[in-house]
């Protein structure tokens, strides 16, 4: 008897289950909000770090010196300012982030429900810019403006709604959405290079069933990979985007203007700067939210019928 040939192989195999963008808008949300409460002090030192520029004395020398100096003049709730901003926008980020990755990937995987890694990669670059351009510019924006807000002498920000208040006040609509195109390519490219990375490994580990069940650890290793190459690949892009959004954001005509000053007043290394506490947080940031995320997905396909 003839062995069976390899279409009918493929055909054999079983075809990957597809996850429902309703779930998956669902779980990311509750991924992000749980995430970004677990990993805020980092964020906030590394956008101290980032808006600490050369053009001025330095204001911390490190890492340690800003949780330092931050803990004595605010206490401990000092590493959470800004983190209202930030929860009421990782819930909604999170949300549009896998709501339209699952979308677009859905209609780009094969006949047997694969995803290959260069599809990924641009299902993840629309999840990112739709994430920017809906959640993440605003609110990253209003964080930017609340953090640094604390370095001056006198706080103007009372809180998340009365920042809000004044920032529209003061700049209207607009002034919630500096650095758009910086947040945009930085987005872009964070979740193009992270689900490249995630889809890559995920198919590397389940082989040929596209249905193997992934251990948590196993996840949360693949995730922490996936943020890494991601901090590694557009830090540049992060620092020009909090410059753009920071209270001293009209010394910059735009992005451009913006990149090309640090350039030449700062040098290529201020292009990093905050790496180190960005690259702990944003690996912890991304193997959780994939963790959580495909856990309460798994717990979803048991209660919501979507076939």
């Amino acid at each position: 008897m003839a062995a069976p040939g390899r279409r009918e192989l493929v055909a054999a195999a079983p075809a990957a289950k597809l996850t429902h963008p309703g779930k998956a808008i669902l779980a990311g949300g509750i991924a992000g909000g749980i995430e970004i409460c677990i990993t805020f002090p980092t964020e906030y030192v590394k956008t101290q770090l980032q808006l600490d520029e050369k053009a001025n004395p330095p204001r911390y020398k490190g890492i340690g010196d800003c949780v330092k100096q931050t803990v004595q003049g605010h206490g401990i709730k000092g590493l959470y300012r800004g983190l209202s901003s930030l929860l009421y926008g990782s819930i909604p980020k999170a949300a549009v982030r896998f709501g339209m990755f699952e979308f677009l990937s859905n209609h780009m995987r094969d006949a047997q429900g694969k995803l290959d890694s260069k599809r990924s990669l641009i299902c993840g670059l629309g999840a990112g810019v739709a994430e920017a351009v809906v959640v993440v510019c605003p609110m990253e924006t209003i964080k930017v403006k609340f953090i640094h807000d604390q370095c001056s002498a006198k706080p103007k920000y009372r809180g998340f709604f009365h920042g809000v208040r004044e920032i529209v006040r003061e700049q209207g609509l607009r002034g919630t959405y500096q650095g758009l195109t910086a947040t945009v390519l930085k987005q872009g490219s964070n979740q193009a290079i992270r689900f490249f990375v995630m889809t890559s490994l995920r198919n590397w580990y389940k082989g040929d069933d596209p249905n193997k069940v992934m251990n948590p650890l196993i996840t949360g290793i693949f995730g922490a990979t996936a943020g890494a190459a991601s901090v590694f690949g557009n830090t540049p892009l992060d620092v020009v985007k909090t410059r753009m959004q920071g209270l001293e954001a009209h010394k910059y005509k735009n992005t451009w203007d913006c990149a090309y000053k640090i350039m030449r007043y700062e040098g290529p290394r201020a292009f990093y700067k905050g790496t180190i506490p960005r690259l702990g947080r944003v690996c912890l940031d991304v193997a959780i939210v994939f963790i959580i995320y495909d856990e309460v997905v798994k717990f979803l396909n048991k209660i919501w019928k979507t076939d």
